[in-house]
Parts: C-alpha cells; sequence; structure tokens
C-alpha cells in the first residue's frame, strides 16, 4: 500500500464510513459538492397532475421529502416501483408496498415498459433528475406524470491538495467537481454506471464502478485497490 493516500469523498460520509477507511490507512477528505433541498409541493386529486395508482421513486431524497408530506399516509395504498436497494429498504421500511426495483433507472424503465404498459405512474422526482426514465415511458406511450419534489444545488469547491483518488456519487457531483477542478491521472471512484458516463464525458479514464450501488461498496472498491 501506498504510504500516505489521499483521496476525496464528494460527499460527507457516515462515520462507520469513514472509519473504514481510516483502518485501512487511507486518509479521506470529505466535502458536501452538492445539496439538496426539499420542495414544497401539494398531490393534486383531480386533471394532469394527479397522484397515479402507481408511484415512481428514483431516489431516497425524493423519499425523504413524500415521508415529511402531511398527506403521505396516503400514498401507501399505491404500488411502487424504485430505483436503489437503500431507496427501497428505506420505503419498505415506512410502510410503502414496493412491487418492483432496480438497480438504474433504465432498467426499471424497461420493466415498467415491458410488464406494466398499460398502468398509469406518478414519478417524484428532483430538478436535475435524468431524463432515461421519463423519455422510455413516453416512447412507449405509457401515461405517467411528475411532481418535483427536492431540488439539488451545486455547491462546487476548489480543492488543493495533491489526491490520490476521488469518491463520487453522482453525476450532479461531478458536474459540481469539475466547475472547480480538473481530473489529471486521480483515480475516481463511482457508485454507478450513470456516474461513470458523466466522468467518461468529461474525457476521464481511471475509472473504478462499485459492485452494488452504495456508499459501502464504493468504499470496499477504494481499499481493496489501494492494499492490493
Amino acid at each position: 500500500m501506498t504510504k500516505h493516500t489521499n483521496i476525496l469523498s464528494t460527499k460527507k460520509l457516515l462515520p462507520t464510513q469513514k472509519q473504514l477507511l481510516t483502518d485501512a490507512a487511507i486518509s479521506v477528505t470529505e466535502e458536501d459538492f452538492i445539496e439538496t433541498k426539499i420542495k414544497t409541493f401539494d398531490f393534486p386529486s383531480k386533471g394532469n397532475l394527479k397522484v397515479h395508482d402507481n408511484i415512481i421513486f428514483t431516489s431516497q431524497n425524493a423519499v425523504q421529502s413524500i415521508l415529511q408530506h402531511p398527506k403521505c399516509d396516503e400514498l401507501k395504498t399505491k404500488s411502487v416501483f424504485s430505483v436503489g436497494m437503500k431507496t427501497k429498504d428505506l420505503l419498505t421500511e415506512n410502510g410503502f408496498d414496493v412491487v418492483a426495483y432496480t438497480g438504474y433507472a433504465s432498467d426499471l424503465a424497461e420493466i415498467i415498459s415491458l410488464v406494466y404498459s398499460s398502468d398509469s405512474f406518478t414519478f417524484f422526482s428532483g430538478n436535475l433528475r435524468r431524463d432515461v426514465l421519463p423519455d422510455t415511458l413516453k416512447e412507449n406511450g405509457i401515461t405517467f406524470n411528475e411532481i418535483e419534489v427536492y431540488e439539488t444545488n451545486i455547491t462546487s469547491k476548489k480543492t488543493t491538495s495533491k489526491l490520490d483518488g476521488i469518491l463520487f456519487f453522482s453525476p450532479s457531483g461531478v458536474e459540481s467537481y469539475f466547475k472547480s477542478n480538473t481530473i489529471k491521472d486521480e483515480m475516481c471512484f463511482c457508485i454507478g454506471e450513470t456516474t461513470a458516463e458523466a466522468l467518461e464525458n468529461k474525457k476521464v479514464k481511471n475509472i473504478i464502478i462499485a459492485d452494488k450501488p452504495s456508499v459501502e461498496n464504493v468504499i470496499a472498491e477504494v481499499i481493496e485497490y489501494y492494499q492490493s
């Protein structure tokens, strides 16, 4: 192992997550390169924005926003489709019925298009959500609407220390990092394929993608890389 390995996490880690790196003699700096804020919204009961019988979540942020809404319990009778194990776990723990979940929005869009194309959906989203899911639903003529329930803000920061590696957890985090920084030979560890794709679009070559899209799996990749 390199005597001093310095990495940057583009989001604040939990103490237990940071400890895993510390125990592996990896020095980590943490900065939140994006911030999320819950939006005020309503659940219309009529018209084009009424909440359909099937609802879609692609992030924990959207779930957290819904959980704080006074009419949250009204949604627990609906069938839920979600992206990400942690998103699914958060929904299940709070009494929602998750009928399908996948690791990526593209996979969920495919399942809905193949198996549930005659149903109607409401997608609870954020302002910087990717187009892949809504575009696929539109292309397949599936009835859906979208309610924006949180917003993501770029909080870019200039890094001055020499880094061996950088941890990325979303395409928004990649965009934020590149607003103030560049990447030369640093190894980039990504939570998933869409985040890696955002880096590839910036001409970054040194990319490792976690086996499963979770913070813990990103950290496991970091430790394995620097210990081998």
